[in-house]
């Protein structure tokens, strides 16, 4: 039997692939679900560069056809992101939301239970009572439930669960995905404790596993990037420097994709996450107008000199997603 049990090492990457040439499974299939595990099981994550087509070819000995087929699918299916001149990288998967005609839903809800009520002789007043006062237990419910929001970095899980618990009244407590990777004891009281795990789209098959002996609800929600900032950064002049400053590797990539998608990937700007406070002087001070994640703000205001602007990158949950988010708890019957 011909196996390749391969751990590439690329810089700081180690990649296990095994490869078995008389299983009848096409090689670049083999491939490209191997490199999908690796991402779920969170051996690759957002950000990280993956070996060359070429290098990868040759490693498992195979040819560099097989292996362009592989990554050109999982590029199709949003799992990686080629970047000419730099490389491919892992993405998020992409997972568009979307929204069902609630509204519309709703209404004829309404209508049918209205039509029942009159028919049994219920005047309109009395329908309406009953309405409002469900309502009522229906909130009064949500402010009992305690959620978890699970991100791949605490910046965006702590935007993210904030935005939920003024939305919703639910109490959101954020966690990232290697809170739960490796769960400590205190990780484990508050999932044990939850009535609901919450997490991006591109997460969700994630969590589902890392989660599953707890047996809890995972939802997924969509993410937006605000608008506001991105036209923000767009009015700027082409001779403008931009530093952009966050926490996490993760956070940062996806800031990049979130630009060039939005037209801006040939702006002037440096990424950084660093904490060294003599490296991050001098992006700040290379730079004219400087870009941050929120767990960033205070950091680089406190060694900026002069006038220069900071700028805030924030993503917001997307509406709908959030709407359809409130409408599932409810469904759910949970306990105190």
């Amino acid at each position: 039997m011909d196996w390749s049990i391969n751990p590439i090492n690329f810089g700081v990457i180690i990649i296990e692939i095994r490869i078995n040439k008389e299983s009848g499974v096409p090689l670049y299939l083999q491939v490209k679900k191997q490199i999908m595990d690796l991402i779920k099981n969170g051996f690759l994550k957002v950000g990280n560069k993956m070996p060359t087509e070429r290098e990868l070819s040759e490693k498992l000995k195979v040819s560099r056809n097989t292996i362009s087929t592989a990554y050109n699918e999982l590029e199709q299916e949003g799992v990686l992101k080629s970047y000419q001149g730099r490389g491919t990288f892992v993405a998020e998967e992409a997972n568009p939301w979307k929204a069902q005609n609630i509204k519309e839903k709703i209404i004829k809800f309404v209508d049918l239970g209205l039509e029942e009520a009159l028919e049994i002789g219920m005047d309109v007043d009395e329908f309406l009572e009953i309405v409002t006062q469900r309502v009522k237990e229906k909130k009064e419910l949500m402010s009992k439930i305690t959620a978890l929001y699970v991100e791949c970095n605490i910046e965006q899980s702590r935007m993210f669960s904030k935005q939920l618990t003024d939305s919703t009244n639910m109490s959101v407590i954020p966690l990232t995905l290697d809170d739960i990777r490796i769960i400590d004891k205190k990780t484990k009281e508050l999932v044990e404790k939850s009535q609901v795990i919450i997490a991006t789209f591109n997460h969700v098959n994630e969590v589902v596993e890392l989660t599953k002996p707890f047996k809890k609800e995972v939802i997924g929600v969509a993410i937006n990037v605000d608008l506001e900032t991105i036209v923000k950064i767009a009015r700027y002049p082409e001779s403008t420097r931009f530093a952009f400053v966050c926490m996490s590797q993760e956070f940062m990539f996806k800031a990049r994709g979130a630009l060039e998608k939005a037209g801006l990937g040939n702006i002037n700007i440096q990424y950084t996450n660093t904490s060294e406070k003599s490296e991050l002087v001098k992006v700040i001070n290379n730079s004219d107008v400087i870009i941050v994640s929120p767990g960033r703000y205070n950091d680089v205001k406190e060694n900026i000199k002069g006038d220069k602007e900071i700028m805030r990158f924030l993503y917001s949950l997307d509406d709908s997603s959030v709407k359809a988010l409130k409408s599932k708890i409810i469904e759910l019957k949970y306990q105190k």
